[in-house]
C-alpha cells in the first residue's frame, strides 16, 4: 500500500535517500504496523526517521511517544540520530530499554506499586547474594538447590509473568523451589529492593490493576515503537499490549529470521501473535540489502527457506553477484585453523585490514584451536563479546586446581578456588588462615594442613574439606595421563557439577571439555613447544602444560584500538558486519548444535543462527568443515552440516574437494558392488573397502561417516555416524553403503 506522506514532501531532507519500502514504512498513516526488516536493510534508520517524521508532522509531541530498545547503546544511538534530524530536546522523551522504562514508570508511581520512594535495583550478582543469604536462613541445602539454579528459576517464572502462588509444583523439589521464590519475594519487599525481572513484572501488575494509571499512559503514548521485536519474551509482549490498549498505534520492527535468543526466553511467536492481536493490515518488508553481494544473500535466502512458519521475505541487492561462497573441507580441526590463517595472511597482504575480517563459530570452546593458530602465526586478534580461551573463568578455575595438584603451596591458586564451588568458607575463616600463614611464615596450604591437627579430624566442612579434597586429587593424579588429570580436576573439584546446575552453563561445560582436548593435543606434541625426553613424567608434562596456558593467556590479545582480527560466536556477531567472514566448524553436532538438532524448534533456531552468520559478510564468505575434530579429548569424524547442503551449487566454489552430495541426488552408485566383488575375487576378501573418516551414503539412514570397523574376512562390520540417525553398526556384507 503506497500513499503520500502526511504534511511532508518526499523532497524533505528527513526522507531523502529512503528507498520506496523504507519511505512507505516511515510515512505510514495512523495505524499499527509490522516492519519486517531484513539483515542490512536500514532498520535503525527507518525507526529513527519514523519517530522524527511523526514529530515533524505534528502528529505527536516528543513526549507523547514511547520507543523501546533492547540495549542502552541502541537507545542512545536512536536519540543521537533524532537530535541530528530535528532541533528538539530529547531529554523528556521516553526512549529506552524495557527495564529502563519500567524503572522510570515505577519511580513515578512507587506508592501504587507498593515500593519505597528510593527503592534500590538488584543487579544479577546482588540478587544471587540475597538468594544465598535467604537459603541459609531457611536452612536449604545448596547442593540440592544450587543458588544459581534457584535464581534462574525465579527469573524464568517472572519472565513468564508468574508469581510464586501461580507456579505449578508437582513434586517436593518444585514445591521447595516455589517456597524459596515466595520467601525471596517477601524478603525483597521487606528490603525495599527490586531485581531486573521484578521491574517489568511489577510494572505490568501496576498497569493491569490500576485503571487510572493505565489509561493515563495509554492516552499519553499514542505511538509505541519497538525495535528487535523478535527478541521479546512473553511478559514484554503482554506489557506492550497493556500500554497500547485498543486504540494506540504500535510500530513493531523486527526480523523473525534473526530470532536467536530462545534460550533467554525470546519468543519468535510474538510476531505472529502481534499480527493477529493488533489486526495488522500492513506488513512492510524491507528486503533491499545494503551490506552484502547477491551470492551471499542468495545463500542466506536458500538456507532460511527451509524453516516453516516464516513471515517470509527475500533479501536482494543491486550491488551485483560478487564472489562465490568459498567452501573448504579440512582434514582435521588443526588443518582448518591453518587454512584460515593462510587465507587471512593472503587477504592482509592484498591490503585488507585485519579488523575487516571476522572468524565466527557456534560455541566458545571452538575458539581454542583458532586462537592457537593465530598466536603461532603472530596475527593480532580480539575476542569480541567474550574472553580468550585461557582467560575464561571456568578455565582459570580448572587450571587453579591443576596448579594445586602440581604444587599445593601456590597461594594464588588456592585463594581462587578454596571456596569455589562454594563449600561454606567465609571471609573471616580466610582472614584467620592468612593471619596464621603470616605468623608461621608459611604458605596458606601449610597453615591449613597444620590447623587440621588441632581440630576435630572428623570435621569435613569448610577448610578441612578443601584440604581433604586436594589431597585426594593429588593421590589420584599420580601416574595418570595429562588428559585424565584434567578430567579428574574438573570432576572431583565439583566444577562440572556446578556449571551443569546453571541455566546458561552449557558454554562453560563445553569449554571445560575443550580443556581436556587441549591437554590431549599438548601431550601429542601438537604444539611443538616441549620435547619429550626419556624419563619425563606426566607431572613434568603437567608443569609444562600449565606454563603453556599462562603463556597463551592475556598479553597476546590485541589492545583496544589496534588493528586486529575479530573472533566471536555467531550470537555475539548479530548486528555487526565485516568485509570477509569465516564460519568454521560447519559439521552436524556443532552447527546445528547437537542439543538442538533433534527437535523442530531447536533446529529452526540453529538455522536462523546460520542465517545471521552468513549475512554478516559484505564481500567474501568462507565456510569450512573438518573430516575429523578433537572434541572432549577424543577424535570425532564429522558429517558436513546440513546447512551446506541447503546452498545451491551455483553459488559455491569448492576450494579443495568434490562437492558435498546433496540429499536426493541422482548420482549413480552402481559401480560400487562390481568394484567390491572384483576386490573379493582377486583375493582381497580381507580388505576393508572403507577408510575411517570416509563419507558414505545409505539408502535408509542417509549420509554418514565411517568411524570404526571390526571383525574378520568372514564376519566384518562397519560403524557409521549418520548424524541425525546416530551411530549404526552395519554388517559389511549387507551394508549397502555407497561412497560420496
Amino acid at each position: 500500500m503506497s500513499h503520500q506522506p502526511h504534511h511532508a514532501s518526499t523532497q524533505d531532507p528527513l526522507l531523502a535517500g529512503l528507498n520506496n519500502k523504507q519511505l512507505e514504512a516511515v510515512t505510514l498513516p495512523q495505524q499499527s504496523a509490522l516492519i519486517l526488516a531484513g539483515a542490512g536493510s536500514g532498520k535503525t534508520r527507518v525507526l529513527t526517521a519514523r519517530i522524527a517524521w511523526l514529530i515533524q508532522t505534528e502528529q505527536v509531541s516528543p513526549t507523547g511517544l514511547l520507543a523501546v530498545t533492547f540495549t542502552n547503546k541502541a537507545a542512545k544511538e536512536m536519540l543521537t540520530r533524532i537530535t541530528a534530524s530535528l532541533p528538539i530536546n530529547t531529554r523528556g522523551m521516553w526512549v529506552g530499554t524495557f527495564h529502563g522504562l519500567c524503572n522510570r514508570l515505577l519511580r513515578a508511581h512507587y506508592r501504587e506499586a507498593g515500593l519505597p520512594a528510593s527503592f534500590q535495583i538488584l543487579d544479577i550478582a546482588d540478587q544471587l547474594s540475597v538468594i544465598k543469604r535467604l537459603m541459609k536462613l531457611l536452612n536449604v541445602d545448596d547442593e540440592k538447590f544450587p543458588p544459581k539454579q534457584v535464581q534462574n528459576y525465579i527469573n524464568g517464572c517472572k519472565d513468564e509473568g508468574l508469581r510464586a502462588h501461580a507456579v505449578d509444583a508437582y513434586d517436593p523439589h518444585s514445591q521447595k523451589l516455589r517456597e524459596i521464590f515466595e520467601e525471596y519475594d517477601k524478603q525483597c519487599q521487606r528490603d525495599g529492593v527490586a531485581d531486573f525481572a521484578e521491574l517489568l513484572l511489577r510494572c505490568y501488575e501496576l498497569l493491569e490493576r490500576n485503571t487510572n494509571i493505565r489509561q493515563h499512559y495509554q492516552s499519553r503514548f499514542r505511538y509505541i515503537l519497538v525495535d528487535e521485536f523478535q527478541d521479546t519474551n512473553r511478559l514484554q509482549y503482554q506489557w506492550l499490549k497493556l500500554l497500547a490498549g485498543k486504540d494506540n498505534c504500535m510500530f513493531a520492527v523486527g526480523d523473525d529470521d534473526q530470532s536467536i535468543y530462545g534460550f533467554r526466553g525470546a519468543r519468535v511467536g510474538n510476531m505472529r501473535d502481534f499480527e493477529t492481536d493488533f489486526h495488522i493490515q500492513t506488513i512492510v518488508k524491507l528486503e533491499e540489502n545494503y551490506r552484502s553481494h547477491s551470492n551471499i544473500l542468495d545463500a542466506a535466502n536458500a538456507i532460511i527457506s527451509h524453516n516453516k512458519n516464516r513471515l517470509g521475505k527475500n533479501l536482494w541487492t543491486s550491488a551485483g553477484a560478487g564472489e562465490p561462497v568459498r567452501i573448504y573441507q579440512a582434514y582435521n580441526d588443526n588443518d582448518e585453523a591453518q587454512f584460515i590463517v593462510d587465507e587471512i595472511k593472503m587477504l592482509h597482504a592484498e591490503g585488507m585490514g585485519l579488523s575487516e575480517i571476522a572468524l565466527l563459530y557456534r560455541s566458545n570452546a571452538q575458539s581454542r584451536v583458532l586462537e592457537h593458530a593465530l598466536f603461532s602465526a603472530n596475527l593480532p586478534y580480539r575476542v569480541y563479546g567474550g574472553l580468550r580461551f585461557f582467560e575464561r573463568a571456568e578455565i582459570k578455575h580448572a587450571l587453579a586446581y591443576m596448579r594445586l595438584i602440581a604444587n599445593a603451596n601456590d597461594d594464588t591458586a588456592l585463594l581462587r578456588v578454596i571456596n569455589f564451588p562454594t563449600r561454606g568458607i567465609g571471609a573471616r575463616s580466610l582472614e584467620q588462615l592468612q593471619e596464621a600463614a603470616r605468623a608461621a611464615n608459611c604458605s596458606l596450604w601449610q597453615a591449613a594442613s597444620s590447623s587440621l591437627k588441632t581440630e576435630d579430624s572428623g570435621q569435613k566442612k569448610g577448610i578441612p574439606a578443601f584440604v581433604a579434597l586436594i589431597r585426594a586429587m593429588v593421590n589420584q593424579a599420580y601416574g595418570i595421563k595429562l588428559s585424565e588429570l584434567v578430567e579428574l580436576a574438573i570432576t572431583m573439584s565439583g566444577l562440572m557439577a556446578h556449571y551443569e546446575s546453571e541455566k546458561e552453563g552449557e558454554d562453560r561445560i563445553e569449554n571445560l571439555k575443550e580443556l581436556v582436548t587441549a591437554a590431549v593435543s599438548f601431550a601429542n606434541q601438537d604444539f611443538g613447544n616441549h620435547n619429550n625426553v626419556d624419563g619425563e613424567t606426566e607431572q613434568d608434562l603437567l608443569t609444562q602444560f600449565l606454563s603453556h596456558a599462562s603463556l597463551e593467556a592475556g598479553e597476546h590479545q590485541a589492545d583496544v584500538g589496534r588493528e586486529a582480527l575479530q573472533l566471536m560466536t555467531v550470537h555475539a556477531s548479530k548486528g555487526l558486519e565485516f568485509k570477509t567472514v569465516f564460519i568454521s566448524g560447519l559439521e552436524e553436532g556443532l552447527c546445528p548444535h547437537e542439543q538442538s538438532a533433534y527437535e523442530a524448534s531447536g533446529l529452526e533456531e540453529e538455522r536462523r543462527l546460520m542465517y545471521v552468520a552468513v549475512t554478516r559478510a559484505r564481500q567474501r564468505l568462507y565456510l569450512s568443515h573438518a573430516q575429523s575434530r578433537m572434541l572432549h579429548g577424543q577424535v570425532r569424524y564429522g558429517i558436513p552440516s546440513r546447512f551446506l547442503d541447503e546452498i545451491p551449487d551455483e553459488l559455491l566454489k569448492h576450494l579443495n574437494s568434490k562437492p558435498v552430495v546433496k540429499s536426493g541426488s541422482n548420482r549413480d552408485y552402481s559401480e560400487l558392488p562390481a568394484m567390491m566383488s572384483k576386490q573379493q575375487s582377486s583375493g582381497q576378501k580381507n580388505a576393508m573397502p572403507w577408510k575411517i573418516g570416509q563419507q558414505v551414503a545409505h539408502a535408509k539412514f542417509g549420509n554418514g561417516v565411517v568411524v570404526s570397523y571390526e571383525g574378520n574376512a568372514n564376519d566384518m562390520r562397519v560403524q557409521v555416524n549418520f548424524g541425525r540417525e546416530g551411530l549404526k553398526w552395519l554388517a559389511l556384507e549387507f551394508a549397502k553403503l555407497n561412497p560420496i
